[in-house]
């Protein structure tokens, strides 16, 4: 990948190529997601990620996806869950994805960042991830 970019002349990878991990994974499944959490549990690129601005969110992505293994009864997926823990102010951390937060539906856009900046206001976390990511 490296030499195809410095050939076409790629500036964003050649001056990034210092931030390119290769990792190979055991998970062989089409499924992207046993590959990514293979890949966040590696202790290598995770000191590799640590000082980085997207470090916590890869850790709360990693928080979420071990709790329907450890406590179930702490995760809410659906829209109606995830208002109701909001109303009660029992929202940790909120994970949300851009085609929410972002919506073109004026009023979905505006009850999703309202969602966001309540969490934050109340001390807790929220997240925003791209509705392209293997999590959604």
């Amino acid at each position: 990948m490296i030499a195809e970019a410095n050939r076409l002349k790629v500036k964003s990878v050649e001056n990034n190529k210092q931030r390119i991990v290769v990792f190979n994974t055991r998970s062989k499944g089409k499924d992207g997601n046993s590959s990514l959490l293979e890949v966040l549990h590696d202790s290598t690129v995770m000191n590799l990620v640590r000082d980085t601005k997207a470090v916590m969110e890869i850790k709360a992505f990693k928080e979420f996806s071990d709790l329907p293994t450890t406590d179930l009864d702490r995760v809410c997926y659906d829209t109606k869950n995830v208002e109701m823990a909001h109303e009660l102010k029992a929202i940790e951390t909120l994970l949300i994805t851009d085609d929410l937060y972002e919506s073109v539906e004026i009023e979905t856009r505006y009850k999703y960042r309202g969602f966001v900046e309540s969490e934050k206001k109340t001390g807790g976390k929220a997240f925003e991830f791209s509705s392209e990511h293997v999590s959604s």
